[in-house]
């Protein structure tokens, strides 16, 4: 049997609603509508963890953050966990670029060799320009005058561990002090052809090219953007009108909030034109990778993925960021899956989770699932079956659980407090103090904790 190829095109910290295909007026995304139109737009995706590394450990193992014990940043996923790589690399050859984050980047020497994971190829960068790693290398082979340009500055934890441990491994930075990831839009000021998002598409571009067809391949596109800081070449600030763009929605009390944080209406347009003009950034790289798909014939069997690991709040409930507590604003994020033989330009509303994305390619390619997956495979949604859907999705964190329905998000947290939020206006509103809801969602929130139960395989009946 020929298995189609698969292609996962993985952003960072992409809120649902940034994606012209999910009704979003403001934003330029020709490229990703296309493919949506292409394939099915799943508007109802919830992500298991509200922050990067617990949530990509969850999604590229298919296995809930407590089955892991990695509910939390700062967890190394462990060097033998049985990942998307390992599972494909039976039948598909394996690649991986860009951001991973499957280890802490604060506290390393990127320069070492990073773990496999399953990986046949491992090209790994999880910061634009702040470490000696692959996207520096690739830079100093092909443009070495625009290294000074890369870095978006040094994150706090670095900092503090290159003054404890007297390293100084000679990246030049816009400035010697931490960064503040949330200071607005800011221009690139080198060649836009060395942006580390150029770097992640000319990796894939590449080893797309040198495929044979001998056999499959699986490739993971990993895009560090749009997280902040929001570094971005002018050209993709310039499709914006910053005065256009909408600001979010405040509460009477949050008003009162930001007027005394002074978020004025200017601050919070720049924000989102820096954040919009970065995911225009990726859009146009997405158009370049399915276009090379296209030019070496592969398109037509190949599985397309597009997603992200988490969301950005961008200024809703006077926040910039993700974390607690787990609104949709920073789990609910695209996924776009585009089946060569499967459905065109359907929108699938229904709730689903990342975990599920890997049981449903694995159905797509004709390979059986491991038991150990925790998703549910969406694959008859694919291809116009019926399908039976989700009647939640799971969110957990060190500290706290949460389980989003179709009309209200519950949270409950290691001290027993709880709290529903109505999420029918699609945003999250005054708090409910409803206990007839609280119970029904906390006998919810139970079921689903007892049906993901992950237990040790018997060998025999006693």
């Amino acid at each position: 049997m020929t298995h189609p190829n698969i292609l996962l095109i993985y952003t960072d910290q992409q809120r649902w609603d940034a994606l012209g295909a999910s009704g979003n007026p403001h934003i330029h995304t020709p490229n990703l509508d296309k493919l949506a139109a292409d394939g099915t737009n799943f508007d109802h995706c919830f992500v298991q963890n509200p922050l990067c590394m617990p949530s990509r450990a969850s999604f590229l193992t298919g296995q809930y953050p407590s089955t892991l014990g990695i509910t939390e940043m700062g967890v190394p996923v462990p060097e033998d966990a049985v990942t998307w790589g390992t599972i494909f690399g039976r039948t598909h050859h394996t690649a991986y670029f860009g951001k991973l984050h499957f280890q802490p980047h604060a506290n390393r020497d990127h320069r070492e060799l990073h773990p496999t994971y399953g990986f046949d190829e491992l090209c790994i960068s999880d910061e634009p320009g702040v470490y000696e790693d692959a996207y520096r290398a690739w830079v100093r082979r092909h443009a070495p005058e625009q290294l000074a340009h890369l870095s978006v500055g040094l994150p706090p934890a670095t900092v503090t561990w290159q003054q404890t441990m007297g390293i100084n491994d000679g990246v030049q930075h816009p400035s010697p002090e931490p960064r503040d990831d949330f200071t607005g839009a800011i221009p690139f000021t080198g060649d836009e052809r060395y942006t580390h998002s150029a770097f992640v598409a000319a990796q894939t571009t590449q080893f797309l090219t040198r495929q044979t067809g001998q056999q499959p391949f699986f490739c993971v596109a990993s895009f560090y953007s749009p997280h902040a800081p929001w570094v971005v070449p002018q050209r993709f600030l310039d499709l914006y009108d910053r005065a256009s763009l909408p600001l979010p929605t405040f509460s009477p009390a949050e008003e009162s909030q930001r007027q005394q944080l002074g978020w004025i209406d200017d601050y919070l347009r720049e924000a989102k034109h820096g954040y919009y003009a970065m995911v225009s950034e990726v859009d146009w790289y997405v158009g370049e990778i399915v276009r090379t798909l296209q030019k070496t014939g592969q398109y037509d069997n190949t599985v397309i993925v597009f997603t992200s690991d988490h969301g950005e709040w961008l200024g809703d409930g006077v926040r910039f960021g993700k974390g607690y507590p787990g609104d949709d604003a920073v789990t609910r994020v695209p996924l776009i899956v585009r089946l060569p033989t499967g459905e065109r330009g359907l929108c699938y509303s229904e709730i689903v989770e990342a975990v599920d994305v890997l049981p449903t390619l694995l159905d797509a390619c004709g390979l059986q699932s491991p038991p150990h997956l925790q998703g549910r495979s969406f694959f008859d949604v694919l291809i116009g079956r019926k399908h039976p859907p989700r009647t939640s999705a799971l969110v957990e964190f060190a500290g706290w659980k949460s389980l989003r329905t179709p009309n209200h998000r519950y949270l409950i947290d290691a001290e027993g407090q709880e709290w529903l939020w109505d999420q029918s206006e699609g945003e999250i509103s005054a708090e409910i103090s409803d206990p007839a809801l609280l119970r029904q969602h906390a006998h919810l929130l139970l079921q689903r904790l007892i049906a993901q139960e992950s237990r040790l395989k018997r060998s025999w009946v006693y």
